[in-house]
């Protein structure tokens, strides 16, 4: 089996799969002027943000620990923080945060002096850093280094056969050359939350898990939702998913049978080798962005519906769960977990493909969403009512 990558070695001792520079806005206010600058400087990589975020508003400590998550990423060279003026609490808060080793530097509209002159201030520091980073070169690396994400999206009938469970091997496989893994989703665990329970490594790990699906089910029916009584989402049932249950049978396959170390809070970094639970919500793009934030280097995304959802600074790698999937959006799909439906492939075969994949993409290959520059981002605001993850 493999056993190592050739990866970015960073001054904590993380190692990335990408060398990016990022541009991270920090209001809505200066989305244009980042944006303007990743157009005129190729090599750069930026995101959009879709809210203000301050003290006082919802989600605040999940803000401040998301965006301190990018910054300090492994797959992130350099980040340039740009801000509306240098008094932003945001911009206090995320620095305050960040480790003496993460690299990033602080570019304010209010200190430039308007939005050209930002945008050439960017761009000044953008193209040093890209030089720069160019003359990095890639290191040998053991696969203990990696931190997986794993997340299902417009899941069908198929996904709990194929895909799923095939990134399941391969879960248990990195688990095994000591890598983290991250299951997520917790909304999707519902139902299924008592198998995966029986996992935990201590009875206090059972009781995080268990604490913390009955928060965010207890969040859903204060808006009205009771998630056990539903039926699954239109794409699911148009899919053939029959029941919630089904939908999160197929979700925790992609956790395969290895022990649960842990449960983390969103955007958390997972503290233990192994399989590790992160609070998310149902929502791609938030999954994305948390799992990110929590030191991922790759995610794999299983869907039997299809999606461009990615990632600016990591590579999502796309996995569907029939033939006929593939063969339609062929410009959205990694890989087909389709010939285990058609009886052509073993679970065990393809669950070989993908990771030899993930080898791959760890050494540089690209992945679809990348060539798409699908670089989708969102904060979820967390399930109110206090923190289930303690």
């Amino acid at each position: 089996m493999l056993s190592t990558f050739h990866g970015y070695i960073r001054a904590d001792g993380s190692v990335g799969t990408r060398n990016h520079v990022l541009v991270l806005p920090l209001s809505p206010a200066v989305n244009r002027v980042a944006m303007a600058a990743v157009r005129e400087e190729s090599g750069a990589v930026g995101i959009q943000v879709s809210q203000d975020y301050g003290p006082d508003l919802e989600g605040w400590t999940l803000a401040v620990r998301t965006i301190a998550g990018w910054v300090n990423h492994p797959n992130v060279y350099r980040a340039i923080l740009l801000g509306a003026t240098p008094a932003d609490p945001l911009l206090t808060a995320v620095t305050e945060l960040l480790p003496a080793t993460a690299p990033y530097d602080v570019i304010t509209l209010a200190e430039a002096g308007g939005s050209r002159r930002t945008i050439e201030a960017v761009l000044h520091w953008l193209g040093d850093w890209n030089r720069a980073k160019n003359a990095l070169s890639r290191k040998l690396a053991p696969l203990s280094a990696l931190v997986l994400g794993t997340e299902c999206g417009g899941s069908d009938a198929c996904s709990g056969l194929s895909a799923n469970p095939a990134l399941g091997r391969v879960s248990d496989r990195l688990v095994d050359a000591g890598a983290r893994v991250i299951l997520a989703e917790t909304t999707e665990l519902i139902g299924a939350e008592h198998l995966l329970a029986q996992r935990a490594i201590t009875p206090a790990v059972r009781q995080r898990l268990l604490a913390t699906v009955r928060h965010a089910e207890s969040a859903a029916m204060r808006m009205g939702v009771d998630f056990r009584g539903a039926q699954p989402s239109p794409g699911n049932m148009a899919g053939g998913i029959t029941t919630i249950e089904e939908k999160s049978l197929g979700c925790v396959h992609k956790g395969g049978s290895s022990p649960l170390v842990d449960v983390i809070d969103y955007a958390e970094r997972p503290r233990l080798p192994g399989l590790t639970v992160m609070d998310t919500p149902g929502h791609d793009v938030m999954q994305l962005v948390g799992m990110a934030a929590g030191g991922a280097q790759i995610i794999v995304f299983t869907t039997g519906r299809g999606t461009p959802t990615g990632s600016a600074i990591v590579p999502v790698i796309k996995v569907s769960t029939r033939t006929d999937l593939k063969m339609h959006l062929d410009d959205l799909i990694d890989l087909d977990a389709g010939p285990i439906i058609d009886g052509e492939l073993s679970v065990e075969q393809v669950a070989d493909q993908l990771f030899r994949k993930i080898i791959a993409v760890a050494n540089g290959e690209t992945v679809a969403a990348e060539r798409g520059r699908d670089w989708e981002f969102g904060i979820f605001p967390g399930w109110g009512e206090g923190r289930a993850v303690q």
